[in-house]
């Protein structure tokens, strides 16, 4: 009886040791991903690795193809605009709707991360950065009581964990802009505005770092 919550634990090793390779792009669009070599560097059977990789896949981060194997999504621009859409969209609502709920500490704890993203703008590392970004936003978002958006709010994030961090290094200068950003939606938080000034300043917020995506890669082209 003992096995089964073991087997749950590694899973859940295995799930977090390859999301924070995809994440950190160390396994980049097209690796593949082979079951034996990933269960002997992580000391487990291939029984978890393959349950943490079909997670993946449910997440939109892994791709399967027959006769290939399991392989590190390759970014879809489409796809990663209308996840930003989206994204904008339902975190928007989530914020406004958490905004009575939030406490002086909690904007506080929102604010002190923000300075820590300020402090990384002169020695830039998009990675911790993006890390960073998250923590902020959650601050504002988890305390939502629409359990349907919240939910909404996390696989939005959950599909762009595996190319969020080519965001802030394709658009290093947009780094700046979302910190300002963030100062104005914890002001607005802060003086108790409307919430739907509040959720147009978060959708905004999303947004601006797709529009910036988009020019920079019109631009490369």
């Amino acid at each position: 009886m003992s096995a089964a919550p073991a087997e749950v634990g590694k899973s859940e090793t295995a799930y977090r040791w390859l999301h924070e390779r995809i994440s950190r792009h160390e396994y980049g669009p097209g690796y593949r991903l082979v079951l034996a070599p990933i269960a002997d560097e992580l000391g487990m059977s291939v029984v978890p690795v393959r349950e943490a990789i079909r997670r993946l896949e449910a997440e939109g981060l892994v791709t399967f193809e027959r006769n290939v194997g399991a392989r590190v999504a390759v970014v879809d621009e489409s796809e990663y605009v209308h996840t930003m859409q989206t994204l904008g969209l339902v975190e928007g609502a989530a914020t406004s709707l958490s905004a009575p709920s939030l406490t002086s500490a909690d904007l506080d704890r929102a604010a002190e991360v923000n300075d820590r993203m300020r402090h990384l703008l002169d020695h830039f590392d998009a990675h911790s950065f993006t890390v960073l970004n998250q923590q902020f936003h959650s601050v504002l978002f988890e305390p939502c009581p629409n359990p349907h958006i919240l939910d909404l709010v996390h696989r939005g994030w959950s599909r762009l964990s595996g190319i969020r961090d080519s965001t802030f290094a394709f658009v290093p200068g947009r780094a700046q802009h979302s910190v300002e950003e963030h100062e104005v939606i914890l002001d607005l938080i802060r003086q108790g505005a409307d919430a739907l000034e509040i959720e147009l300043a978060a959708r905004n917020h999303r947004w601006k770092t797709l529009d910036a995506y988009l020019a920079a890669r019109q631009a490369a082209h």
